[in-house]
């Protein structure tokens, strides 16, 4: 997500798939500050990578985590703006339903949807 809450980069994986392991994918080459995300990405070698890249992970800590990290409440109340764009996706009904049939059709639908989000 960028700063105004519209999509930057996505990723269609399976639904078996868990979501940390994606996050390396998405986070690759781009360019940032902070990079926030919820429990489900709490963990260490994301972390890492996050730090290496010179940004600040805003990741709440899971609640199985023995070592807690500090977490930026004000900044996290920012996440919203990544949950508004979901919704905002989700309003595209071929988006919410997955109508289609393929997941190159489906990942071409949610492109488009993507797309008149930026042209917003």
């Amino acid at each position: 997500m960028r700063g105004l809450g519209a999509p930057v980069r996505f990723l269609l994986t399976g639904g078996q798939r868990g979501d940390c392991p994606q996050a390396y994918t998405l986070i690759e080459g781009l360019p940032a500050e902070v990079v926030m995300a919820d429990a489900a990405y709490d963990a260490d070698p994301l972390r890492n990578a996050i730090a290496a890249k010179g940004a600040v992970a805003v990741i709440p800590n899971n609640p199985s985590r023995a070592r807690k990290h500090p977490l930026d409440r004000h900044l996290y109340a920012q996440r919203h703006l990544i949950e508004c764009c979901f919704a905002k996706l989700k309003q595209f009904r071929r988006v919410a339903t997955r109508y289609e049939k393929t997941a190159r059709n489906y990942l071409a639908v949610v492109t488009l949807a993507a797309i008149v989000l930026w042209l917003r």
